[in-house]
């Protein structure tokens, strides 16, 4: 199953997610954490990354990496943000924590990180029809992203950072009046062009995301912070959150971490992050602001997946497809036929994985079994399953283990006929994880042979959705797939018997 990892290195806090994407499933987190640690106090205060920041983050990271090996994921995109945008020792942070992290750190523009936040809420909370306003209120910028059925079409990054703001403005504890007018009137002039640009057309949801929404709405809605996860998708009024402002820019520090919701070290940065929140809802003339625990981690997260990156692990490479159609051709297998069930296996095994749960490196040996699983014909066409098998079994494989060989060949065997069996001495042969192997991929194999039964490539793509009694494959074409459906509920009794769900084919909406 694709595996992601995605490192967040914000100017307050660094934060991990890794998750396991499967299509038409729910996202599984593997391992989350956050850690305030920073780095943006001295760069706000002296254009540098202080070295305790330095050496504080390195730790921090070095531990992650810890986490998202063990999670045992395909890709990673780990990302610095705004205080990184502006320390003049950026390098030397740069080489020190990818280092620590043990994969490389980029800085990214305030443009791509608005795009991220946009997708990780979308991925996670779908607006797909709405005209939606999102904020995120990060330690060094806050980021004004407008939404329109489902696309971010503006974004304005503006240095209005909860984190930034503090070390900027408050001078005093609490707060003086002379500190939160020149507080207000800096935020009010950094949004009104965000305000101009996106117009006077009415939001139908206002989104707030980041610790900083987190804590306002915890606060307002008396949701302790130890149940932080429970208040996604929770709403605050505007009066709520003007009330609240008021309270807690009226109260020191001590008095603040005394309220729910509201962590110790948050306690410290809360008032202009507060303040941010309830200008945008004034000067947007928002009556109410939802909070999504969604953020730039998640669209990470699903901009890896939706670029496909780790799916090099579990296709063959370039020499394997080369040497795989060599091979077919010196048998007189079909070509077209053979990467038409290669593609579709291809799919099945993608889409299946939350049910089979095998390595991508697994997804290699269907494909090279669509390859040469007809070959046997060129022997004898009764019985070619088996004689497949032989050919491939003692065939000179470069770029091949033997332990591939052995599991390709097994999949050849089985393409058709008798199921698995450890009565078989070739498939009694295989180490336990290659019988298990053999016996989850034999109905893919033969699922995507069934799709192309013409031998016209007449099937375009497969949907595929899982449910808890029966998995749905929609064939998607414009040609008469009537044989093709037919023989591939041929499958359906194996399928059932591996798998534990009903088969159904069906052909999707055109």
């Amino acid at each position: 199953m694709p595996r992601y990892a995605a490192v967040d290195i914000g100017s307050n806090s660094i934060r991990l997610l890794a998750a396991e994407v499967v299509s038409g499933m729910p996202r599984k987190t593997l391992a989350s954490s956050r850690q305030v640690t920073r780095i943006g106090e001295g760069v706000f205060r002296t254009g540098r990354v202080s070295q305790s920041a330095i050496d504080l983050s390195c730790n921090v990271l070095a531990q992650m990496a810890a986490d998202y090996k063990a999670a045992g994921v395909v890709g990673i995109r780990a990302l610095g943000t705004s205080a990184l945008r502006d320390a003049i020792n950026q390098e030397e942070f740069l080489e020190r924590a990818s280092q620590a992290l043990q994969a490389p750190i980029e800085v990214i523009s305030g443009q791509e990180e608005a795009r991220l936040i946009h997708l990780g809420v979308q991925s996670m909370w779908p607006h797909p029809e709405q005209r939606v306003l999102m904020i995120d209120i990060g330690g060094g910028s806050a980021e004004l992203i407008l939404s329109e059925k489902g696309r971010m079409t503006q974004a304005f990054s503006k240095q209005l950072g909860a984190l930034r703001l503090t070390e900027a403005f408050l001078r005093n504890d609490p707060p003086s009046p002379l500190d939160l007018h020149r507080l207000e009137e800096y935020i009010e002039e950094r949004i009104v062009d965000a305000v101009r640009r996106f117009g006077k057309a009415p939001y139908d949801r206002a989104i707030a995301t980041s610790a900083t929404a987190a804590a306002v709405i915890c606060a307002v809605n008396n949701v302790p912070r130890a149940k932080r996860d429970s208040a996604d998708r929770l709403k605050s009024s505007a009066p709520q959150v003007a009330k609240f402002y008021r309270e807690i820019s009226t109260r020191n520090l001590a008095a603040r971490r005394k309220i729910p919701g509201i962590g110790p070290k948050r306690a410290e940065i809360i008032v202009p992050g507060v303040a941010m929140l309830l200008l945008a809802l004034r000067e947007f003339r928002l009556p109410k602001l939802y909070y999504s625990s969604a953020g730039m981690r998640d669209g990470i997260i699903a901009d890896l997946a939706a670029r496909g990156v780790g799916r090099e692990l579990s296709e063959l490479d370039a020499e394997q497809r080369r040497l795989m159609a060599t091979m077919a051709r010196r048998y007189a297998v079909s070509l077209p036929h053979a990467r038409k069930v290669a593609a579709l296996g291809h799919i099945l095994f993608d889409s299946l994985q939350s049910l089979h749960a095998l390595p991508p490196a697994y997804g290699k040996a269907i494909e090279a079994a669509a390859y040469l699983h007809d070959a046997g014909h060129y022997i004898s066409d009764t019985r070619h399953h088996r004689h497949s098998y032989y050919l491939v079994e003692n065939s000179d494989m470069p770029g091949f283990t033997e332990r591939e060989r052995h599991l390709i060949a097994n999949l050849c065997r089985y393409h058709r006929k008798s199921a698995p069996n450890t009565a078989h001495s070739q498939f009694q042969g295989l180490d336990p994880e290659g019988r298990r192997a053999i016996a989850l991929l034999t109905p893919l194999l033969r699922l995507a042979d069934s799709l192309d039964r013409s031998n016209e490539q007449r099937v375009e793509s497969l949907e595929c959705e899982t449910r808890a009694a029966e998995v749905i494959v929609r064939i998607r074409s414009a040609a008469d797939v009537d044989l093709e459906q037919w023989a591939a509920e041929t499958v359906g009794d194996l399928f059932r018997e591996v798998y534990g769900r009903r088969l159904v084919i069906a052909k999707a909406r055109q």
